[in-house]
Protein backbone atom coordinates (compact mmCIF):
# COMPACT_ATOMS: atom_id res chain seq x y z
CA UNK A 1 0.00 0.00 0.00
CA UNK A 2 2.96 2.37 0.98
CA UNK A 3 4.49 1.36 -2.42
CA UNK A 4 1.36 1.99 -4.45
CA UNK A 5 0.99 5.54 -2.22
CA UNK A 6 4.71 6.28 -3.24
CA UNK A 7 4.12 5.71 -6.62
CA UNK A 8 1.14 7.70 -6.93
CA UNK A 9 2.48 11.07 -5.61
CA UNK A 10 5.15 10.84 -7.87
CA UNK A 11 3.91 10.12 -10.91
CA UNK A 12 2.06 13.60 -10.78
CA UNK A 13 5.50 15.45 -9.85
CA UNK A 14 7.18 14.02 -12.40
CA UNK A 15 4.69 15.01 -14.69
CA UNK A 16 4.51 18.79 -13.42
CA UNK A 17 8.12 18.93 -13.96
CA UNK A 18 7.93 17.47 -17.54
CA UNK A 19 5.25 19.99 -17.79
CA UNK A 20 6.82 23.03 -16.52
CA UNK A 21 10.25 22.21 -18.61
CA UNK A 22 8.18 21.85 -21.46
CA UNK A 23 6.47 25.24 -20.97
CA UNK A 24 9.75 26.77 -20.41
CA UNK A 25 11.07 25.18 -24.31
CA UNK A 26 7.75 26.13 -25.66
CA UNK A 27 8.64 29.70 -24.46
CA UNK A 28 12.04 29.91 -25.37
CA UNK A 29 11.20 27.87 -28.70
CA UNK A 30 8.40 30.98 -29.69
CA UNK A 31 10.65 33.95 -28.59
CA UNK A 32 13.52 32.53 -30.55
CA UNK A 33 10.78 31.68 -33.78
CA UNK A 34 9.80 35.50 -33.23
CA UNK A 35 12.58 37.06 -33.41
CA UNK A 36 13.92 35.49 -36.26
CA UNK A 37 10.34 36.40 -38.12
CA UNK A 38 11.06 39.90 -36.95
CA UNK A 39 14.22 40.16 -38.62
CA UNK A 40 13.98 38.08 -41.47
CA UNK A 41 11.08 40.38 -42.74
CA UNK A 42 13.43 43.35 -41.47
CA UNK A 43 15.79 42.19 -43.74
CA UNK A 44 13.59 41.53 -46.90
CA UNK A 45 12.11 44.91 -46.54
CA UNK A 46 15.49 46.80 -46.67
CA UNK A 47 17.05 44.85 -49.17
CA UNK A 48 13.26 45.57 -51.23
CA UNK A 49 13.12 49.20 -50.30
CA UNK A 50 16.19 51.22 -49.51
CA UNK A 51 17.35 54.51 -51.67
CA UNK A 52 20.39 52.86 -52.33
CA UNK A 53 21.72 49.80 -54.09
CA UNK A 54 22.31 47.14 -50.51
CA UNK A 55 25.23 44.69 -50.38
CA UNK A 56 22.64 41.55 -48.51
CA UNK A 57 25.78 39.78 -47.78
CA UNK A 58 27.87 42.84 -45.84
CA UNK A 59 24.71 43.73 -44.30
CA UNK A 60 24.30 39.95 -43.12
CA UNK A 61 27.76 40.09 -42.24
CA UNK A 62 27.28 43.35 -39.90
CA UNK A 63 24.30 42.08 -38.36
CA UNK A 64 26.16 38.82 -36.97
CA UNK A 65 28.81 40.60 -35.76
CA UNK A 66 26.92 43.30 -34.09
CA UNK A 67 24.83 40.47 -32.33
CA UNK A 68 27.85 38.55 -31.35
CA UNK A 69 29.91 41.58 -29.78
CA UNK A 70 26.78 41.72 -26.92
CA UNK A 71 28.44 38.40 -25.69
CA UNK A 72 32.03 38.36 -25.38
CA UNK A 73 35.06 38.70 -28.27
CA UNK A 74 35.47 34.71 -28.44
CA UNK A 75 31.94 33.73 -29.87
CA UNK A 76 32.75 34.55 -33.37
CA UNK A 77 31.61 33.93 -37.32
CA UNK A 78 33.54 31.72 -39.30
CA UNK A 79 33.38 32.27 -42.92
CA UNK A 80 35.01 29.15 -44.73
CA UNK A 81 38.70 31.10 -44.78
CA UNK A 82 38.13 30.93 -41.03
CA UNK A 83 37.10 27.36 -40.70
CA UNK A 84 40.84 26.36 -42.80
CA UNK A 85 42.91 28.64 -40.52
CA UNK A 86 41.34 27.36 -37.63
CA UNK A 87 42.03 23.73 -39.21
CA UNK A 88 45.70 24.87 -40.12
CA UNK A 89 46.22 26.02 -36.57
CA UNK A 90 45.00 23.09 -35.06
CA UNK A 91 47.11 20.68 -37.18
CA UNK A 92 50.33 22.71 -37.63
CA UNK A 93 50.49 22.39 -41.20
CA UNK A 94 49.65 24.40 -44.41
CA UNK A 95 50.81 25.52 -48.08
CA UNK A 96 51.83 29.17 -48.46
CA UNK A 97 54.46 31.22 -48.14
CA UNK A 98 56.13 30.50 -44.20
CA UNK A 99 55.38 33.90 -42.90
CA UNK A 100 53.54 35.62 -40.23
CA UNK A 101 51.26 38.08 -41.65
CA UNK A 102 48.85 40.81 -40.17
CA UNK A 103 46.34 42.40 -43.09
CA UNK A 104 45.52 45.77 -42.72
CA UNK A 105 43.15 47.48 -45.41
CA UNK A 106 45.92 49.04 -47.52
CA UNK A 107 48.77 46.62 -46.74
CA UNK A 108 49.57 42.99 -45.65
CA UNK A 109 52.78 43.08 -42.98
CA UNK A 110 55.41 40.69 -42.99
CA UNK A 111 55.26 40.04 -38.93
CA UNK A 112 57.85 37.36 -39.12
CA UNK A 113 60.08 35.46 -42.30
CA UNK A 114 59.76 31.86 -41.15
CA UNK A 115 63.50 30.47 -41.33
CA UNK A 116 64.34 28.57 -44.21
CA UNK A 117 60.70 28.78 -45.45
CA UNK A 118 59.87 30.43 -49.39
CA UNK A 119 59.10 34.28 -47.52
CA UNK A 120 62.23 34.05 -46.20
CA UNK A 121 64.50 32.63 -49.22
CA UNK A 122 62.83 35.61 -51.60
CA UNK A 123 64.10 38.20 -49.45
CA UNK A 124 61.07 39.13 -47.45
CA UNK A 125 61.70 40.71 -43.77
CA UNK A 126 59.47 41.39 -41.00
CA UNK A 127 58.11 45.00 -41.38
CA UNK A 128 57.78 44.88 -45.59
CA UNK A 129 54.64 45.64 -46.79
CA UNK A 130 53.05 43.17 -49.47
CA UNK A 131 51.02 46.00 -51.68
CA UNK A 132 50.36 43.55 -54.82
CA UNK A 133 49.64 39.97 -55.06
CA UNK A 134 49.92 38.89 -58.49
CA UNK A 135 47.52 41.85 -60.02
CA UNK A 136 45.12 41.76 -57.39
CA UNK A 137 45.87 45.60 -55.25
CA UNK A 138 45.25 44.57 -51.41
CA UNK A 139 43.71 47.89 -51.06
CA UNK A 140 41.39 47.13 -53.50
CA UNK A 141 40.44 43.09 -51.91
CA UNK A 142 37.43 43.33 -50.06
CA UNK A 143 38.49 40.36 -48.18
CA UNK A 144 40.76 39.24 -45.57
CA UNK A 145 43.95 39.49 -48.74
CA UNK A 146 46.24 37.41 -46.02
CA UNK A 147 44.10 33.94 -48.32
CA UNK A 148 45.90 34.61 -51.63
CA UNK A 149 48.84 34.05 -50.29
CA UNK A 150 47.96 30.34 -49.69
CA UNK A 151 47.99 28.26 -52.64
CA UNK A 152 49.28 24.55 -54.15
CA UNK A 153 52.73 23.07 -53.51
CA UNK A 154 55.15 24.87 -55.69
CA UNK A 155 53.05 27.27 -57.33
CA UNK A 156 54.41 30.33 -58.42
CA UNK A 157 53.52 34.26 -56.54
CA UNK A 158 54.65 37.35 -57.57
CA UNK A 159 54.78 39.98 -55.12
CA UNK A 160 55.61 43.35 -54.90
CA UNK A 161 56.73 44.57 -51.63
CA UNK A 162 57.27 48.22 -49.77
CA UNK A 163 60.14 48.39 -47.91
CA UNK A 164 61.60 51.51 -46.17
CA UNK A 165 59.29 53.85 -49.05
CA UNK A 166 60.97 52.18 -51.49
CA UNK A 167 58.74 49.46 -53.73
CA UNK A 168 60.27 46.55 -54.40
CA UNK A 169 59.47 42.89 -56.26
CA UNK A 170 59.66 39.36 -55.51
CA UNK A 171 59.00 35.76 -56.73
CA UNK A 172 58.28 32.96 -54.84
CA UNK A 173 56.81 29.04 -54.49
CA UNK A 174 54.50 28.72 -52.21
CA UNK A 175 55.52 25.33 -50.07
CA UNK A 176 54.25 23.52 -47.59
CA UNK A 177 54.70 24.85 -43.84
CA UNK A 178 55.34 23.05 -40.62
CA UNK A 179 54.43 25.13 -37.28
CA UNK A 180 55.74 23.55 -34.55
CA UNK A 181 54.74 23.34 -31.11
CA UNK A 182 57.97 23.29 -29.75
CA UNK A 183 59.99 25.25 -32.12
CA UNK A 184 63.22 25.13 -29.28
CA UNK A 185 64.75 22.67 -26.79
CA UNK A 186 67.99 22.89 -25.39
CA UNK A 187 70.12 21.14 -22.40
CA UNK A 188 71.63 24.48 -20.18
CA UNK A 189 75.27 24.48 -18.94
CA UNK A 190 74.14 23.52 -15.48
CA UNK A 191 71.83 20.58 -16.72
CA UNK A 192 68.41 22.39 -16.49
CA UNK A 193 66.67 21.42 -19.70
CA UNK A 194 64.64 24.08 -21.61
CA UNK A 195 62.00 23.62 -23.91
CA UNK A 196 59.78 25.88 -25.86
CA UNK A 197 55.89 25.07 -26.12
CA UNK A 198 54.89 27.79 -28.62
CA UNK A 199 51.09 26.50 -29.44
CA UNK A 200 48.63 23.77 -28.36
CA UNK A 201 48.58 22.10 -31.64
CA UNK A 202 47.81 18.58 -32.31
CA UNK A 203 51.48 17.71 -31.91
CA UNK A 204 51.91 19.70 -28.49
CA UNK A 205 52.61 16.78 -26.10
CA UNK A 206 54.08 14.87 -28.53
CA UNK A 207 56.82 16.84 -28.73
CA UNK A 208 57.13 18.07 -24.97
CA UNK A 209 57.38 14.43 -24.58
CA UNK A 210 60.02 14.16 -27.28
CA UNK A 211 62.06 16.53 -26.09
CA UNK A 212 61.59 15.78 -22.44
CA UNK A 213 62.97 12.59 -23.28
CA UNK A 214 65.47 13.71 -25.16
CA UNK A 215 66.93 16.18 -22.34
CA UNK A 216 66.96 13.72 -20.02
CA UNK A 217 69.29 11.38 -21.88
CA UNK A 218 71.65 13.96 -22.28
CA UNK A 219 71.82 14.67 -18.73
CA UNK A 220 68.83 16.95 -17.77
CA UNK A 221 67.88 16.46 -14.13
CA UNK A 222 65.49 19.76 -13.74
CA UNK A 223 63.37 21.08 -16.61
CA UNK A 224 62.02 25.09 -17.67
CA UNK A 225 58.76 24.50 -19.50
CA UNK A 226 58.86 28.18 -21.54
CA UNK A 227 55.10 29.32 -22.09
CA UNK A 228 55.06 32.92 -22.53
CA UNK A 229 53.31 34.41 -25.35
CA UNK A 230 51.43 30.49 -25.84
CA UNK A 231 48.12 31.71 -26.86
CA UNK A 232 46.28 28.50 -25.62
CA UNK A 233 44.80 26.02 -28.45
CA UNK A 234 43.88 22.22 -28.01
CA UNK A 235 42.07 21.64 -24.70
CA UNK A 236 43.14 17.54 -25.25
CA UNK A 237 46.85 18.81 -25.79
CA UNK A 238 46.52 21.14 -22.24
CA UNK A 239 45.31 17.86 -20.82
CA UNK A 240 48.27 15.44 -22.21
CA UNK A 241 51.15 18.24 -22.03
CA UNK A 242 49.77 18.12 -17.77
CA UNK A 243 49.89 14.36 -17.54
CA UNK A 244 54.31 14.33 -19.07
CA UNK A 245 54.56 15.41 -15.63
CA UNK A 246 51.85 14.50 -13.34
CA UNK A 247 50.34 11.23 -12.46
CA UNK A 248 47.60 9.32 -14.35
CA UNK A 249 44.28 9.70 -12.77
CA UNK A 250 44.90 13.98 -11.22
CA UNK A 251 41.92 16.19 -12.38
CA UNK A 252 43.53 18.99 -14.35
CA UNK A 253 40.59 21.29 -15.43
CA UNK A 254 36.77 21.76 -14.79
CA UNK A 255 34.64 23.34 -17.07
CA UNK A 256 31.41 24.56 -15.71
CA UNK A 257 27.98 25.97 -17.82
CA UNK A 258 24.43 26.77 -17.03
CA UNK A 259 23.87 23.89 -19.56
CA UNK A 260 24.25 20.51 -17.78
CA UNK A 261 26.10 18.20 -20.51
CA UNK A 262 28.80 21.11 -20.87
CA UNK A 263 29.95 20.45 -16.99
CA UNK A 264 32.45 18.29 -16.91
CA UNK A 265 36.36 17.18 -15.29
CA UNK A 266 38.97 16.65 -17.28
CA UNK A 267 41.62 13.90 -15.93
CA UNK A 268 44.79 12.80 -16.92
CA UNK A 269 44.64 9.11 -18.68
CA UNK A 270 48.11 7.64 -19.41
CA UNK A 271 51.61 7.26 -17.27
CA UNK A 272 53.37 9.95 -17.18
CA UNK A 273 56.83 10.43 -18.23
CA UNK A 274 58.68 12.10 -15.13
CA UNK A 275 56.40 13.32 -11.80
CA UNK A 276 59.24 13.46 -9.69
CA UNK A 277 61.58 16.15 -11.78
CA UNK A 278 61.84 19.52 -10.56
CA UNK A 279 59.75 21.69 -12.71
CA UNK A 280 59.67 25.73 -13.31
CA UNK A 281 57.00 26.77 -15.91
CA UNK A 282 57.32 30.29 -17.16
CA UNK A 283 54.24 32.51 -18.28
CA UNK A 284 53.44 36.10 -18.78
CA UNK A 285 50.93 38.73 -19.64
CA UNK A 286 50.46 36.82 -23.21
CA UNK A 287 49.99 32.94 -22.20
CA UNK A 288 46.43 32.32 -22.69
CA UNK A 289 43.71 29.51 -22.06
CA UNK A 290 45.68 26.29 -22.89
CA UNK A 291 48.53 27.81 -21.17
CA UNK A 292 46.85 28.65 -18.27
CA UNK A 293 45.32 25.62 -17.51
CA UNK A 294 48.99 23.68 -17.64
CA UNK A 295 50.53 26.39 -15.60
CA UNK A 296 47.22 26.14 -13.35
CA UNK A 297 47.67 22.39 -12.26
CA UNK A 298 51.22 22.58 -11.64
CA UNK A 299 50.47 24.91 -9.21
CA UNK A 300 47.78 23.73 -7.79
CA UNK A 301 49.21 20.19 -7.45
CA UNK A 302 52.28 21.66 -6.45
CA UNK A 303 54.27 19.52 -9.19
CA UNK A 304 56.47 23.10 -9.96
CA UNK A 305 56.95 26.51 -9.92
CA UNK A 306 55.16 29.30 -11.85
CA UNK A 307 57.94 32.14 -12.12
CA UNK A 308 56.86 35.52 -14.39
CA UNK A 309 53.88 37.84 -14.61
CA UNK A 310 49.90 36.96 -14.23
CA UNK A 311 48.95 35.27 -17.18
CA UNK A 312 46.18 36.50 -19.97
CA UNK A 313 43.13 35.03 -18.04
CA UNK A 314 41.25 33.74 -20.88
CA UNK A 315 39.44 31.24 -19.26
CA UNK A 316 36.17 31.09 -21.82
CA UNK A 317 35.78 27.86 -23.66
CA UNK A 318 34.54 27.43 -27.44
CA UNK A 319 33.10 24.97 -29.55
CA UNK A 320 32.90 25.23 -32.51
CA UNK A 321 29.00 24.41 -34.58
CA UNK A 322 28.25 23.45 -38.13
CA UNK A 323 26.61 26.01 -39.97
CA UNK A 324 25.94 26.31 -43.63
CA UNK A 325 28.00 26.64 -46.76
CA UNK A 326 30.73 25.70 -44.79
CA UNK A 327 30.51 27.85 -42.36
CA UNK A 328 31.10 27.81 -38.13
CA UNK A 329 29.77 29.55 -35.20
CA UNK A 330 32.85 29.46 -32.46
CA UNK A 331 30.66 29.94 -29.50
CA UNK A 332 31.79 29.84 -26.03
CA UNK A 333 30.23 27.45 -23.91
CA UNK A 334 31.60 27.02 -20.55
CA UNK A 335 34.28 28.38 -17.85
CA UNK A 336 37.74 26.77 -16.78
CA UNK A 337 38.10 26.05 -13.37
CA UNK A 338 42.05 24.88 -11.83
CA UNK A 339 41.86 21.72 -9.91
CA UNK A 340 41.83 23.95 -6.42
CA UNK A 341 38.80 25.54 -7.62
CA UNK A 342 39.78 29.03 -9.04
CA UNK A 343 38.81 30.35 -12.20
CA UNK A 344 40.79 31.64 -15.05
CA UNK A 345 38.43 34.04 -16.65
CA UNK A 346 39.64 37.41 -15.62
CA UNK A 347 36.93 39.68 -17.72
CA UNK A 348 33.24 39.41 -16.51
CA UNK A 349 31.17 40.04 -19.99
CA UNK A 350 28.17 39.19 -18.02
CA UNK A 351 28.77 42.67 -15.79
CA UNK A 352 29.86 46.03 -18.10
CA UNK A 353 30.34 49.50 -16.98
CA UNK A 354 28.81 52.72 -18.16
CA UNK A 355 31.31 52.55 -21.34
CA UNK A 356 30.00 49.09 -22.19
CA UNK A 357 33.12 47.05 -21.22
CA UNK A 358 33.75 43.84 -19.08
CA UNK A 359 34.33 44.34 -15.17
CA UNK A 360 37.73 42.74 -14.16
CA UNK A 361 37.98 41.30 -10.71
CA UNK A 362 39.53 43.82 -8.09
CA UNK A 363 42.06 42.58 -6.07
CA UNK A 364 39.79 43.19 -3.13
CA UNK A 365 37.00 40.63 -4.09
CA UNK A 366 39.54 37.97 -5.03
CA UNK A 367 38.61 34.75 -3.72
CA UNK A 368 41.26 32.34 -1.73
CA UNK A 369 41.80 28.62 -2.60
CA UNK A 370 44.40 26.07 -1.46
CA UNK A 371 46.75 24.31 -3.22
CA UNK A 372 47.39 20.03 -2.97
CA UNK A 373 49.99 21.60 -0.14
CA UNK A 374 48.15 23.91 1.71
CA UNK A 375 49.68 27.00 -0.12
CA UNK A 376 47.26 29.72 -0.37
CA UNK A 377 46.35 30.99 -4.69
CA UNK A 378 43.48 33.34 -5.18
CA UNK A 379 41.48 33.75 -8.36
CA UNK A 380 40.42 36.99 -10.34
CA UNK A 381 42.14 35.98 -13.48
CA UNK A 382 45.06 34.09 -14.91
CA UNK A 383 47.66 32.42 -12.89
CA UNK A 384 49.10 34.61 -10.64
CA UNK A 385 53.22 32.83 -10.33
CA UNK A 386 54.43 31.64 -7.79
CA UNK A 387 57.88 33.87 -8.11
CA UNK A 388 56.92 37.59 -10.04
CA UNK A 389 59.89 39.58 -12.34
CA UNK A 390 59.08 42.87 -13.64
CA UNK A 391 60.83 42.16 -16.63
CA UNK A 392 57.60 40.08 -17.48
CA UNK A 393 54.97 42.33 -16.24
CA UNK A 394 53.07 44.13 -19.07
CA UNK A 395 51.70 47.44 -17.94
CA UNK A 396 48.96 49.39 -19.08
CA UNK A 397 51.40 51.48 -21.50
CA UNK A 398 53.21 48.57 -22.45
CA UNK A 399 50.01 47.05 -23.51
CA UNK A 400 49.72 50.61 -25.84
CA UNK A 401 52.83 49.96 -27.10
CA UNK A 402 52.13 46.55 -28.38
CA UNK A 403 48.71 47.22 -29.43
CA UNK A 404 49.91 50.07 -31.63
CA UNK A 405 53.23 47.96 -33.11
CA UNK A 406 55.39 50.73 -31.43
CA UNK A 407 57.49 48.11 -30.50
CA UNK A 408 57.65 46.54 -33.89
CA UNK A 409 57.94 49.88 -35.95
CA UNK A 410 61.00 50.24 -33.53
CA UNK A 411 62.87 47.22 -34.12
CA UNK A 412 62.42 47.87 -37.69
CA UNK A 413 64.18 51.10 -38.18
CA UNK A 414 66.36 49.71 -35.93
CA UNK A 415 67.61 46.46 -37.96
CA UNK A 416 67.88 49.08 -41.02
CA UNK A 417 70.65 51.43 -38.71
CA UNK A 418 72.23 49.16 -37.32
CA UNK A 419 74.64 45.93 -38.10
CA UNK A 420 74.49 42.90 -35.40
CA UNK A 421 76.63 39.89 -36.10
CA UNK A 422 76.31 38.17 -32.30
CA UNK A 423 73.25 38.05 -30.80
CA UNK A 424 75.57 36.64 -27.19
CA UNK A 425 76.51 39.74 -26.07
CA UNK A 426 73.47 42.33 -27.55
CA UNK A 427 72.14 44.86 -25.03
CA UNK A 428 70.12 47.66 -25.39
CA UNK A 429 71.53 50.52 -23.70
CA UNK A 430 70.24 53.55 -21.55
CA UNK A 431 71.26 55.78 -25.07
CA UNK A 432 69.11 53.12 -27.32
CA UNK A 433 66.34 53.66 -25.09
CA UNK A 434 66.56 57.64 -25.47
CA UNK A 435 66.19 56.80 -28.87
CA UNK A 436 63.11 54.65 -28.50
CA UNK A 437 61.39 57.63 -26.90
CA UNK A 438 62.26 60.14 -29.43
CA UNK A 439 60.96 57.88 -31.99
CA UNK A 440 57.66 57.80 -29.65
CA UNK A 441 57.13 61.57 -30.69
CA UNK A 442 56.88 61.16 -34.32
CA UNK A 443 56.05 57.85 -34.80
CA UNK A 444 51.91 58.87 -33.65
CA UNK A 445 51.92 56.70 -30.78
CA UNK A 446 48.99 57.61 -28.49
CA UNK A 447 48.64 56.82 -24.50
CA UNK A 448 45.31 57.37 -23.18
CA UNK A 449 45.60 56.79 -18.85
CA UNK A 450 42.21 55.30 -17.55
CA UNK A 451 42.48 59.37 -15.81
CA UNK A 452 42.13 60.79 -19.01
CA UNK A 453 39.52 59.31 -20.16
CA UNK A 454 37.56 60.10 -16.51
CA UNK A 455 38.57 63.67 -16.72
CA UNK A 456 36.96 63.85 -21.02
CA UNK A 457 33.53 62.74 -19.07
CA UNK A 458 33.91 64.54 -16.63
CA UNK A 459 34.42 67.68 -18.46
CA UNK A 460 31.47 66.47 -20.88
CA UNK A 461 29.26 66.69 -17.63
CA UNK A 462 30.79 70.06 -15.91
CA UNK A 463 29.68 71.47 -19.84
CA UNK A 464 26.48 70.46 -19.55
CA UNK A 465 26.15 72.26 -15.84
CA UNK A 466 27.91 75.53 -17.17
CA UNK A 467 31.00 74.34 -14.97
CA UNK A 468 33.75 73.83 -17.65
CA UNK A 469 34.63 78.01 -17.75
CA UNK A 470 35.02 77.80 -14.22
CA UNK A 471 37.02 74.38 -13.30
CA UNK A 472 39.58 75.15 -17.06
CA UNK A 473 42.45 76.11 -14.73
CA UNK A 474 42.08 73.33 -12.60
CA UNK A 475 41.57 71.01 -15.40
CA UNK A 476 44.41 72.35 -17.35
CA UNK A 477 46.82 72.32 -14.28
CA UNK A 478 45.58 68.47 -14.36
CA UNK A 479 46.74 67.72 -17.50
CA UNK A 480 49.91 68.79 -17.09
CA UNK A 481 50.21 66.52 -14.50
CA UNK A 482 48.62 63.68 -16.33
CA UNK A 483 51.14 64.22 -19.45
CA UNK A 484 54.31 64.54 -17.10
CA UNK A 485 53.24 60.67 -15.18
CA UNK A 486 53.16 59.39 -19.03
CA UNK A 487 56.27 60.54 -19.59
CA UNK A 488 57.43 59.00 -16.05
CA UNK A 489 55.91 55.38 -17.08
CA UNK A 490 58.20 54.96 -19.92
CA UNK A 491 60.78 55.28 -17.52
CA UNK A 492 59.06 53.66 -14.58
CA UNK A 493 58.21 50.61 -16.94
CA UNK A 494 61.68 50.43 -18.48
CA UNK A 495 62.60 47.21 -17.13
CA UNK A 496 59.58 45.42 -19.46
CA UNK A 497 59.67 47.75 -22.61
CA UNK A 498 63.25 46.80 -22.74
CA UNK A 499 62.93 43.20 -22.36
CA UNK A 500 60.12 43.19 -25.56
CA UNK A 501 62.13 45.36 -27.55
CA UNK A 502 65.38 43.25 -27.02
CA UNK A 503 63.54 40.32 -28.28
CA UNK A 504 61.83 41.82 -31.12
CA UNK A 505 65.17 43.21 -32.00
CA UNK A 506 66.93 39.93 -31.68
CA UNK A 507 64.56 37.90 -33.47
CA UNK A 508 64.79 40.41 -36.86
CA UNK A 509 68.80 39.22 -37.14
CA UNK A 510 68.85 35.90 -35.88
CA UNK A 511 65.34 34.24 -36.23
CA UNK A 512 63.08 33.29 -33.73
CA UNK A 513 65.74 30.40 -33.05
CA UNK A 514 68.22 32.88 -32.27
CA UNK A 515 66.27 34.55 -29.73
CA UNK A 516 65.55 31.55 -27.93
CA UNK A 517 69.68 30.81 -27.82
CA UNK A 518 69.42 33.86 -26.56
CA UNK A 519 67.34 33.47 -23.89
CA UNK A 520 69.46 30.32 -22.39
CA UNK A 521 71.95 32.86 -21.55
CA UNK A 522 70.61 36.34 -21.07
CA UNK A 523 66.75 36.23 -20.05
CA UNK A 524 65.92 37.03 -16.08
CA UNK A 525 63.03 34.91 -16.59
CA UNK A 526 65.20 31.91 -17.28
CA UNK A 527 67.62 32.95 -14.74
CA UNK A 528 65.68 33.32 -12.24
CA UNK A 529 64.22 29.96 -12.96
CA UNK A 530 68.07 28.26 -13.21
CA UNK A 531 68.55 29.90 -9.78
CA UNK A 532 65.63 28.17 -8.57
CA UNK A 533 66.03 24.85 -9.68
CA UNK A 534 69.69 24.77 -8.05
CA UNK A 535 68.59 25.43 -4.68
CA UNK A 536 66.25 22.59 -3.94
CA UNK A 537 66.11 24.48 -0.49
CA UNK A 538 64.24 27.50 -2.31
CA UNK A 539 62.39 25.40 -4.30
CA UNK A 540 60.84 23.38 -1.91
CA UNK A 541 60.07 25.97 0.23
CA UNK A 542 58.26 27.60 -2.52
CA UNK A 543 56.07 24.42 -2.77
CA UNK A 544 55.47 24.09 0.70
Amino acid sequence: MKKRMKRIIIIPVILIGIFLSTVSFKSDFFEIAKQIEIFTTLFKEINMNYVDETNPAALMDTAIKSMLSDLDPYTNYWNEQDVEESRINNSGEYTGIGALVKTGPEAITVVEAYKDYPADKAGLKAGDEIIKIGNVNVSDFQEDAGELLNGAPNSSINLTYRRQGEVKQTTLERGSVELNAVPFYKLLEDNSGYIVLSRFNARASSEVARALKDLKNQGADKIILDLRGNPGGLLNEAINVSNIFIPEGELIVTTKSVIEKYNREYFTQKEPIDTKIPLVVLVNGRSASASEIVAGAVQDLDRGVVVGARSFGKGLVQRPRELAYGTQLKVTISRYYTPSGRCIQALDYRRRDENGKAIRTQVEDYNEFTTRNGRKVFDGGGILPDVKLETSEFSDITQALLYQDAIFDYATKYYYSHELQDASNFEFTDSDYEDFKNFLKTSGFKYTTATEKELEEMLEKAEDEELKSQISSQISGIRQQIEAFKKQELNNKKPEIVSLLTDEIIKRYFYKEGLYEYYTGNNPEIKKAKAILNNPTEYSSILN
